[in-house]
């Protein structure tokens, strides 16, 4: 049974858009009571997303509350028993101040927000406080104080995962912050992998993603974390990091078939199909994320990803202007506005987007890549060498960053050289890497060595299979007049990509130079298909113009 203290504000709550609340609430009511109906108004108003005028009655809330302390200052020296049980149970004032902040939080009020949180006395913050205190002077670049932060979370929650990334995060070594673990895991039985969970994790925000991928997979061994699906999506996306497309997508079906539901990391999957090709499942995906949740960033940013893979630029900076409403630290929608952007010749925006996203995501090479083919772009070859430079002296020559400096090599004639050496390096670590192989294979064509680039090329699909790939070895088997084997690698690009548009002209290039009998037929064709893409062109321009519309109403330039 709730008191009478409890009952009378809920009733009058309900017709409380019937009659003026702060008249009834002077006239009818206790300190107490008065207290308690603004707080219950401003959940109810928190509920219907008003934040800011939950805020301001939550601040209402904490002025009555001050009135009532002096009350029961006087009520308790005349020895008021039962004022003092009535003020126990009214709500928490720290927990008023909390939903103030989330209020300011939500309204991207983070200055105002951590004004809020600092006024509560570091004695009285709950972990819920701290980790909310940590995560905003996380974001306002106040490092030293989310270290601090986080590491009051860990004191109290000592097994509280997201504090222990957080640390991880901002550059605490991981010995560090095992040693604030240490207590827990020795009293509390079966705790025994969460040593090699913040290793493992520790190698995920140090770059170094091939220990990182070997310590997930052990861990992923053993029966209590056998099939879970965090640590999944933790694997999917460190091979996704490391360049391994084929092990990033099949650790994310995995995981989806574990989890129906699942959202995190579905942008990052969504992201690969596209750029796979396989548009069609990407639309799907999409559909059934926004069936489970429009809130979320990720169901805009695969839809976003769908519209560039299907070169309607516009549209996805658009969807990908949404997502980063609604979460302002999705990288993935960060980069997918940016390359939006870069396409459609909003070079200097489309830096800023990338540059946000390296400082979200220090340890993923797409955010630099994206920077250096904007420098490029616009003729800046100085910045994007330096760019390269810089994160091959950084993150240390794997793979990945030799390909990256060879990609800015190649565009100077003085350095071709040096790219290949380069070239040659991150092939010796990795013949598989799909980016190499193709720099190298450009490279081989520009000096005319097709013999050598074919063999490059066989080797490099024979353990996978790649549309690019396919393609590239199609254009020098042309080259070398094998036109039956070349038409052959053309058609399995396509397979692997029907919207391939270079596999098709390849094979429409070579019917034409089969077939010099047909010239003036298929001339005419040529013809009729023209006009069809000069259609499909103005249908595009009158798409664009739409969706530029809507930017500009949304105030998302």
């Amino acid at each position: 049974m709730l008191s009478e203290a409890v009952k009378w504000p809920r009733l009058l709550f309900i017709n409380a858009n019937k009659y003026p609340l702060d008249t009834l609430i002077r006239e009818l009511f206790s300190p107490a009571q008065k207290y308690q109906l603004l707080v219950y108004h401003a959940d109810a108003i928190f509920h219907d997303k008003e934040y800011r005028n939950a805020a301001c009655k939550y601040s209402m809330a904490l002025q009555q509350k001050k009135v009532l302390s002096k009350t029961s200052k006087v009520r308790t020296s005349t020895g008021g028993a039962a004022s003092n049980l009535q003020a126990q149970s009214l709500p928490s004032e720290i927990e008023v101040k909390y939903k103030i902040a989330e209020c300011y939080t939500i309204l991207k009020l983070d200055k105002d927000a951590i004004a809020v949180l600092d006024g509560i006395p570091s004695r009285q913050r709950t972990p819920k406080i701290n980790m909310m205190l940590a995560n905003l002077y996380r974001k306002a670049g106040q490092e030293r104080s989310a270290v601090t932060s986080y590491k009051e979370v860990l004191r109290q929650c000592p097994v509280a995962l997201d504090a222990i990334i957080g640390l991880l995060s901002l550059s605490v070594k991981g010995a560090e912050v095992a040693s604030m673990t240490m207590d827990v895991t020795q009293n509390i039985p079966n705790l025994d992998w969460l040593s090699v969970w913040i290793k493992a994790y520790a190698f995920i925000h140090a770059g170094d993603n091939q220990r990182a991928i070997n310590t997930i997979c052990s861990l992923e061994k053993k029966s209590l974390l056998r099939d879970n699906v965090d640590l999944l999506v933790s694997l999917a996306d460190v091979y996704f990091r490391a360049g391994d497309t084929k092990n990033a997508i099949l650790k994310f079906e995995q995981a989806q078939m574990l989890d129906p539901y699942l959202i995190k990391g579905m942008d990052v999957y969504g992201y690969l199909m596209a750029r796979e090709g396989h548009l069609e499942d990407v639309e799907v995906l999409g559909g059934r994320l926004f069936n489970i949740s429009d809130q979320h960033a990720e169901p805009w940013v695969i839809s976003g990803c769908h519209s560039f893979y299907s070169k309607r630029y516009s549209r996805a900076l658009y969807l990908g202007a949404k997502a980063i409403q609604l979460n302002s630290n999705s990288v993935q929608a960060l980069l997918l506005k940016g390359a939006a952007l870069r396409n459609m010749g909003r070079v200097q925006e489309a830096i800023i987007h990338f540059r946000e996203a390296m400082r979200l995501a220090p340890c993923r090479l797409d955010c630099y890549e994206g920077l250096i083919d904007c420098y490029l772009a616009s003729n800046g070859i100085r910045e994007a060498m330096g760019m390269a430079n810089n994160i091959y002296k950084t993150l240390g020559a794997n793979a990945q960053t030799l390909t990256i400096l060879a990609t800015v090599c190649l565009e100077d004639p003085v350095t071709q050289e040096k790219a290949k050496t380069l070239l040659d390096k991150a092939l010796a670590q990795r013949p598989d890497y799909t980016k190499a192989v193709v720099k190298k294979a450009e490279l081989l064509s520009r000096e005319q060595k097709y013999e050598e680039g074919i063999a490059l090329l066989r080797n490099a699909l024979a353990n996978q299979s790649d549309c690019v790939l396919h393609r590239m070895l199609g254009d020098f088997l042309v080259a070398v007049n094998d036109y039956q084997e070349a038409m052959d690698q053309y058609s399995i690009a396509l397979s692997l990509d029907p919207n391939d548009q270079k596999s098709l002209e390849g094979m429409q290039k070579m019917e034409k130079e089969e077939s010099p009998t047909d010239a003036t037929v298929e001339l005419d064709g040529d013809d009729m298909e023209g006009s069809g893409e000069d259609g499909d062109l103005e249908g595009s321009d009158s798409e664009a113009a739409q969706w530029a519309d809507q930017e500009q109403w949304f105030g998302m330039q």
